[in-house]
């Protein structure tokens, strides 16, 4: 086995590509990069990260591994805006009139997707974003975010836990209760005092008092940095997320791959 100490890359030695048809291959897409993950039924392969998107529209270096035929292909695309509507009352005739809370853009498009047994999610991605659908198929495409919050509903999360994940300069914030999901909304952060004010706003609504709640982090966060360390300031307990979906190499950590690796427990969207 290997790492890329530069990149934070891994690489089994035991990978072949050969067997692509027992492998899984995940992918997380952003505007101009994109993560990706192999995984066989119960192990982690392949983890790159901060590979350039257009290796997925125009692949040079990445031909012959996109182009195998893996067992099964998901690739989550993230939310610039959402919302959630109760499946008893959603009806697709009705799609139309949901999506226009999302103040869609003349670059942007619209998709909708079951979320969980309760919930249909919708939600908007740039156009670019959305074109990797072009080459895995719609039915290969998820929200990003959809595989995190299945791993944490199996995990019977307490009522007093709110779950982050970071990206660069967003938070999705969760929240479970009874084990099922009752809060989820992305919010946009510039500094580690904006952090600690949208979680403060989300506990506030939720009646959790600082003193009580359980931070539960995972993404694009380290122990000690900035964010976790203004979190700590306000909320005694922070911690980050340990929940395993596959078996992973001891050089990657469990909270830092979570959303990446999860996409395997996902389904597929359907564009408005």
């Amino acid at each position: 086995m290997s790492e890329d100490n530069n990149h934070n890359n891994y690489h089994d030695s035991n990978f072949n590509l050969n067997e692509a048809q027992g492998y899984s291959l995940l992918i997380q897409a952003q505007e101009t990069a994109f993560d990706y993950a192999i995984v066989d039924e119960s192990r982690l392969l392949v983890y790159v990260q901060n590979t350039p998107v257009d290796e997925l529209t125009n692949p040079r270096h990445l031909k012959s591994l996109l182009a195998a035929n893996y067992k099964k292909v998901v690739a989550g695309l993230p939310a610039a805006a959402l919302t959630l509507v109760p499946g008893s009352l959603y009806n697709d005739d009705q799609a139309a009139y949901y999506a226009r809370f999302l103040d869609l853009g003349d670059n942007e498009k619209v998709l909708v997707q079951q979320l969980d047994n309760d919930n249909k999610i919708i939600y908007k991605a740039a156009s670019s974003i959305v074109a990797v659908s072009d080459r895995f198929g719609l039915q290969n495409t998820a929200y990003a975010g959809k595989g995190t919050i299945k791993a944490i509903a199996a995990s019977n999360p307490g009522d007093e836990r709110l779950f982050l994940e970071l990206g660069d300069e967003t938070v999705q914030i969760l929240y479970f209760k009874a084990g099922k999901l009752r809060f989820l909304n992305i919010f946009e952060f510039k500094n580690a005092d904006e952090l600690v004010y949208f979680t403060a706003l989300v506990c506030d609504e939720l009646k959790l008092k600082a003193q009580d709640v359980t931070l539960v982090l995972n993404g694009k966060i380290s122990p000690g940095d900035a964010n976790m360390s203004r979190l700590n300031d306000f909320y005694p307990n922070v911690e980050l997320n340990a929940i395993n979906v596959v078996e992973l190499p001891g050089q990657v950590a469990a909270h830092k791959i979570l959303s990446l690796v999860a996409l395997s427990l996902c389904g597929s969207s359907e564009e408005v």
